[in-house]
């Protein structure tokens, strides 16, 4: 693989400042590259997920807890 000169002096000193390699620079750029180009699984499961709730017949009906309900002065669990 060939790289510009002027390229390959640039991340020479980033290297250097980060105290690695221009090797481990490239390593870690494309382990990224390829842990982050799973985005065609990602987009597959999200439109998975909307069809389905297109195609739910689950509805939450007209009920609503009034704010009376839900300020009620009650003990919560959550505190």
């Amino acid at each position: 693989m060939a790289v510009d000169e002027e390229v390959h002096q640039r991340a020479r000193v980033i290297a250097a400042i980060r105290r690695t390699s221009v090797s481990e620079l490239v390593r870690g750029f494309l382990k990224g590259l390829t842990e982050t180009d799973v985005s065609g699984e990602k987009d597959e499961a999200r439109e998975a997920l909307l069809k389905l709730i297109d195609q739910s017949t689950g509805r939450m009906g007209d009920w609503r807890p009034s704010r009376t309900e839900t300020y009620s002065g009650n003990p919560r669990f959550d505190k």
